[in-house]
């Protein structure tokens, strides 16, 4: 595998941050930036004009990953040329499709599954559910075949997101990229870092990502009744209190991110759906544990690859957790970086919800307030 990266500057030119310096015809190009400069032309019009084989996939962040820094108000362009393995892109609209199930299930039915290793998915994260988007495209992954991306975002603004691909990116737009070739290695980490806070109560009314109870109770004065001071600033201070949910007495629990409240209904909007039945906990945010935890999604990462060292690492963290890190942000991506080892090349971006299995799984989950790292390695 031969890799390349660059930024966009403000002189609106291309500046190589890391090269080995022998790009030729690349396959790929993950192109993460700030949603306002994504929606100027002269990025891709530039980038398409260097490498015009390419498949270009562009998505909106609330923060870009290079190396190991963390970036804001940038455009950064990882470029690949796989020397072995093959790619195939494919895209859709929600506005083609029922609904997001639909959209998951069309682009997984399209994509050839001859020697199919791994799947990346980028998605807008405004108009598309998550979950629903999941579970259309494990409804038609074949077995053994790996599913990670994010949901594209918009800084803090939650205004609109754009994912493209060979184009200037839209709303709406989710992109496919199947990864083909016996030669690929791929490892895969996920991993939060929260305290558990409060008893473990069920979900007992909910219609999708809206919850309405818990234990018959209203989840809303729940949830203020455990916050204390810290309800007065809500939904703002909601970062800082995700639940845990579990379908299963014995599954792995998974973070929500709550959106918005609604006070007239009694409700909390959540970034991904809170099935009735499944319990809940309140969780706190642990600085160290966070940073941690991005240290541990890596090693967990390497598992899969044996002797295999990562040559690409692709780093997909919630928005919350960078809101709440604030200017330790950096920390959990030197902390990746750390536990990796070696010098692999490091992109990726701050996101409205992060897609991977849990560690030692195949069955993919939408997640919020996690990092979730792919592994890509190519082999002799």
């Amino acid at each position: 595998m031969k890799l390349e990266q660059v930024q966009f500057s403000k002189a609106k030119q291309w500046e190589i941050v890391r090269t080995d310096g022998t790009i030729s015809n690349p396959n790929l190009i993950l192109v993460f930036g700030e949603r306002m400069l994504l929606e100027q032309v002269e990025w891709f019009d530039s980038l398409k004009k260097k490498y015009p084989n390419a498949c270009i996939v562009s998505t909106t962040t609330s923060g870009e990953i290079l190396q190991t820094e963390v970036y804001d108000d940038t455009i950064s362009a990882t470029v690949i040329q796989f020397e072995k393995a093959s790619i195939y892109c494919k895209k859709i609209s929600i506005s083609e499709v029922k609904d997001s199930f639909e959209a998951g299930k069309k682009l997984i039915q399209d994509i050839p599954k001859e020697n199919l290793k791994h799947i990346l998915v980028f998605s807008d994260g405004h108009s598309v559910n998550g979950t629903y988007l999941v579970r259309g495209i494990d409804s038609g992954l074949p077995k053994d075949v790996t599913l990670t991306g994010g949901l594209a975002g918009d800084a803090a603004r939650f205004e609109k997101t754009l994912v493209g691909l060979n184009e200037l990116p839209s709303a709406g737009t989710i992109v496919m990229i199947g990864l083909y070739g016996d030669s690929l290695k791929v490892g895969l980490g996920c991993q939060g870092g929260w305290d558990a806070f409060g008893p473990i109560r069920e979900i007992t009314k909910s219609i999708d990502n809206e919850l309405f109870e818990l234990d018959h109770q209203s989840a809303l004065e729940l949830y203020k009744k455990y916050l204390g001071g810290q309800a007065d600033h809500l939904p703002g201070s909601a970062l800082l209190f995700p639940l845990a949910i579990k379908a299963k007495k014995d599954g792995q629990a998974i973070m929500r991110t709550i959106l918005s409240i609604n006070e007239e209904k009694q409700s909390m909007i959540f970034a991904g759906n809170m099935p009735e039945g499944a319990s809940a906990q309140l969780m706190k945010a642990n600085f160290d544990r966070l940073i941690d935890g991005a240290g541990v999604a890596a090693e967990q990462s390497l598992v899969s690859l044996k002797d295999s060292k990562p040559e690409l690492a692709l780093l997909i963290s919630c928005v919350g957790r960078k809101l709440i890190l604030n200017q330790r942000t950096d920390e959990e991506v030197e902390a990746v970086a750390e536990s990796l080892g070696g010098d692999p090349y490091i992109t990726g971006f701050y996101s409205y919800g992060e897609i991977a299995p849990f560690f030692d799984e195949v069955k993919c989950e939408l997640h919020n307030q996690t990092m979730t790292i792919t592994t890509i390695s190519e082999i002799d």
